[in-house]
């Protein structure tokens, strides 16, 4: 069961992920979760440093997918401000999501890293797929009711699997 929700890397802010570092393991495509990854919930506005990073991040020549369980019209808001393709209402951790975002970027889920806050929706879609699994901290404390409950029971996983050595 752990191996399922426990990322490849975890991270203590999106800065901190080497580009490098991911082309040398041959990932060419980057899924990023919405919601307390790129923007704080509920923010309609993609940081400027974000806009940034997406730039420099595909002239280094990586593919960029947004998927969220999100609303569509929010989502496709945020992902024009970045100038990227998105899946909203991707009910993650089910795979459609993730499968839909590789086929628009026309790559192999071995080649797809996904970059996300949660164990639970980001990680174990991400892992039951194969791909590369990037775990940040949550930008803000506020999030979706349901999130609240789940961020509780991910606390425990969590400490679960550093004790473990697995985090």
């Amino acid at each position: 069961m752990y191996k399922k929700i426990t990322p490849c890397l975890a991270v203590g802010s999106l800065a901190e992920i080497n580009p490098c570092s991911l082309i040398q393991q041959g990932i060419r495509g980057i899924i990023f979760d919405l919601d307390n990854t790129i923007v704080p919930w509920g923010n309609p506005l993609l940081a400027k440093e974000v806009i940034d990073w997406f730039a420099k991040l595909q002239k280094k020549g990586f593919k960029i997918c947004i998927v969220s369980n999100s609303r569509s019209k929010r989502v496709r808001k945020i992902a024009v401000q970045a100038a990227v393709p998105y899946i909203a209402g991707a009910i993650k951790p089910l795979k459609s999501g993730f499968r839909q975002a590789a086929k628009l970027m026309q790559l192999p889920d071995s080649q797809i890293a996904v970059v996300g806050d949660q164990l639970f929706t980001d990680m174990l879609g991400g892992n039951r797929l194969g791909m590369f699994t990037i775990l940040v901290p949550p930008l803000s404390k506020r999030e979706f009711f349901t999130t609240v409950f789940m961020r509780k029971l991910e606390s425990l996983v969590m400490k679960r699997l550093k004790k473990r050595g697995l985090m």
